[in-house]
């Protein structure tokens, strides 16, 4: 039997590259996988990002999900992960990976890092209405610590703004009227793994934990690794222990 079609979301700043490697042994078991880029992302940066919400971000991978051929697997990482998860509750799905995903409204952070970064970009003034250009320095310490320094900068180079809306709406949820990042589990009947990084210290598996028991997800946790789940160094354990897993229900996901 065919198996479902992969789609994979990119989290902030980046693009559908993100998954250039990562893609790779989905491909190779027989997976038809999409990168797409999200709305003023990647190939499409020609448009601005300012003012375009997570709820853009959501409907636009519904659209997609719901024009291919059967319902999809979704994975997302970070920001994407909180798209993927709020995307699924629109359209059909297969399966649901989330490797170290934002968290939904309601879910408040457990560490200092993600209480700071939750008003660090208050010194930029009404960011929320603002394309906010990355900072390399948070990038380096959060996301690609476990990278060498040549790739860092390379992995940085291709990274462009970020809407600051969505941003807005993810870290400073208690603040959003609209309830945009709320979860609702029960609009979801696809399987949902999350994957969270030991050394995470922005999306920890502290918190994912508490984001997978409110959506009824499976949780592990990956010993060594940080944020950057699809592309720092192991990446391929990651990517074999989803593929492992999506093998275990792919009868089920068949069935569905």
């Amino acid at each position: 039997m065919k198996p479902p079609p992969v789609v994979m979301i990119h989290g902030a700043f980046c693009g559908g590259w993100v998954f250039n490697d990562f893609a790779a042994p989905f491909t190779a078991n027989g997976y038809d996988v999409r990168r797409p880029d999200l709305p003023g992302h990647g190939t499409d940066a020609r448009t601005s990002v300012a003012g375009l919400s997570m709820s853009d971000y959501a409907r636009h991978v519904a659209s997609l999900a719901a024009a291919l051929e059967a319902p999809p697997i979704l994975i997302g990482h970070s920001l994407g992960g909180l798209v993927a998860l709020l995307a699924a509750a629109q359209v059909r799905t297969a399966g649901l990976i989330l490797l170290a995903p934002s968290s939904p409204w309601g879910v408040g952070g457990s560490t200092m890092e993600e209480a700071v970064s939750a008003v660090a970009l208050y010194a930029l003034g009404p960011y929320w209405a603002l394309a906010i250009e990355p900072e390399y320095a948070t990038f380096r310490r959060y996301a690609v610590d476990r990278l060498p320094r040549a790739e860092r900068h390379a992995l940085f180079e291709r990274m462009g703004p970020e809407s600051g809306r969505a941003i807005f709406e993810t870290l400073n949820w208690w603040l959003d009227p609209f309830m945009t990042t709320l979860a609702r589990p029960e609009r979801i009947a696809a399987p949902i793994l999350m994957l969270s990084g030991a050394r995470d210290a922005i999306h920890p598996p502290s918190t994912i934990r508490e984001t997978a028991r409110r959506v009824g997800a499976a949780h592990e946790v990956m010993d060594a690794m940080s944020h950057w789940l699809p592309a720092e160094p192991g990446w391929e354990a990651v990517a074999d222990r989803c593929l492992a897993w999506l093998a275990a229900r792919a009868t089920p996901i068949a069935a569905e």
